[in-house]
């Protein structure tokens, strides 16, 4: 709960100090920050990492009209209501972010996508994509970061760079807690990483292997058969990994001596030759090891809440990204239904941008296409992607002037405590009130028919 401090003086304004605020900037989520606000801007965030810091320090509300049509001041009202239309006149409309959006208003994107019979997609479908295709095919040994805090003794990090994309994973989560099995932190546990290169991560490493590059197959597939005691064939494993096949037994002798493994993975492993193949392999891996031992495997997500879109669009459609609607029930098929395809190949007329952008990092012929499409976009600050739009909201940014639910990279629901207000409405609150206009102008044909 927010607490205001009566030490400072009147003239400076308030001093409000929000405890245990959560930090929604990468997958970590921490919820244990402290935010000192003053005047509507956030002048201290204890405990927040570097990055954290830096997302809740340099908060500006902009200071742009909540809602543009066509490049132009207009009300929330007539936004609202431009942008069901522009929904319900295409053929092939497609709704596409989410991941910095909370899971409320993640809900009704989806309720929008099944009304219209859209295609819905998440920020997944161009980061750990291939790990939701792989769980579903192979299935997934995992836990929860407090698990990991507490138990894990062997830490295994592979494609994956903490110490700069989740600046607080090491001391929160997997290396320094001192927890229930692991009381002396750091001194309990044996730290491996696999990489292509020396990452920051490497440096806190007791063993870092460095494999060829796009040889994570290869490697992951040395380890099951060293699993399994299947004779290998020394020259050939050095040929194909870069290692050579006396380290790779010696790591398999140590994670069978773990009590309790722990693999966190990144988009090193998803995003490189194999994507989806590599993480069907890793799985197997962890599979195979709970013959010896307890081991679990976890994605080291980026934004704050796309594990909270994965789960949201998954407990709505059964599929996690990449959903489309058009036969009136959900297909999943990547590649397909995926935005960035369906953009590259001319197919979708129209859509909805929700908290991404898709004009700054999608690929030139996808690009070119959603620019010659009515769009509507939802974002808290300008980007390429709410220029161009037909319809652009300025939204509130959640977990700093708005409240909801987010999840935790390992799937734990986190509550999002907001330290001041914002002048903008919430995803929330414009998804809504588009659901309900889309809603009566799809009455409204059937009453016509």
């Amino acid at each position: 709960m927010a607490t205001v401090s009566s030490k400072t003086p009147a003239a400076t304004g308030e001093l409000k100090i929000i405890k245990d605020a959560t930090c929604t900037f990468c997958g970590c989520v921490c919820d244990d920050i402290d935010l000192s606000v003053q005047d509507n801007h956030i002048v201290k965030a204890q405990r927040a990492c570097v990055l954290g810091k830096a997302w809740f320090l340099n908060h500006e509300i902009e200071d742009r009209p909540s809602c543009l049509i066509d490049g132009k001041p207009a009300s929330v009202e007539d936004g609202y209501q431009r942008a069901a239309e522009i929904l319900t006149a295409g053929k092939y409309p497609i709704i596409y972010g989410l991941s910095d959006s909370p899971c409320e208003a993640q809900r009704v994107a989806v309720s929008i996508a099944d009304w219209i019979d859209g295609t819905i997609d998440t920020t997944t479908s161009v980061c750990h994509g291939p790990s939701g295709m792989a769980f579903q095919g192979v299935g997934e040994v995992t836990c929860t970061l407090g698990e990991v805090a507490n138990r894990g003794d062997f830490i295994m990090f592979w494609g994956s760079n903490p110490a700069e994309s989740h600046p607080r994973h090491f001391s929160r989560y997997s290396l320094m807690p001192k927890g229930m099995f692991t009381p002396n932190g750091r001194k309990d546990r044996t730290c491996v990483v696999v990489d292509v290169r020396k990452t920051k991560t490497a440096k806190t490493a007791d063993i870092m292997l460095q494999i060829k590059p796009r040889k994570d197959f290869e490697a992951l597939w040395t380890l099951r058969a060293l699993a399994r005691e299947i004779q290998l064939d020394a020259k050939l494993v050095k040929r194909e990994t870069g290692i050579e096949l006396a380290v790779w037994q010696d790591l398999m002798d140590r994670m069978k001596a773990a009590k309790f493994g722990v693999i966190f993975f990144g988009m090193g492993l998803t995003m490189t030759r194999g994507k989806h193949a590599n993480a069907e392999a890793l799985f197997a891996l962890t599979r195979d090891m709970n013959a010896y031992t307890r081991f679990v495997v976890k994605a080291n997500r980026g934004h704050g809440n796309v594990s909270g879109a994965d789960n949201v669009v998954t407990w709505r459609t059964g599929y996690p990204f990449g959903v489309n609607h058009n036969r009136g029930y959900p297909r999943f098929n990547p590649g397909e239904y995926t935005t960035s395809d369906t953009l590259a190949r001319g197919e979708a007329d129209c859509g909805m941008m929700i908290a991404c952008d898709p004009m700054a990092n999608f690929s030139q012929p996808a690009r070119e296409h959603l620019a010659s499409i009515p769009y509507i976009a939802l974002d808290a600050k300008e980007t390429p992607t709410t220029r161009a739009a037909a319809v652009a909201f300025t939204v509130a940014t959640y977990g700093i002037n708005t409240g909801g639910t987010v999840y935790r990279m390992d799937d734990v629901p986190i509550p999002l405590r907001p330290a001041f207000d914002s002048p903008h409405p919430s995803d929330f609150e414009i998804l809504t009130a588009i659901e309900i206009r889309v809603k009566a102008i799809l009455r409204a044909r059937e009453r016509e028919k």
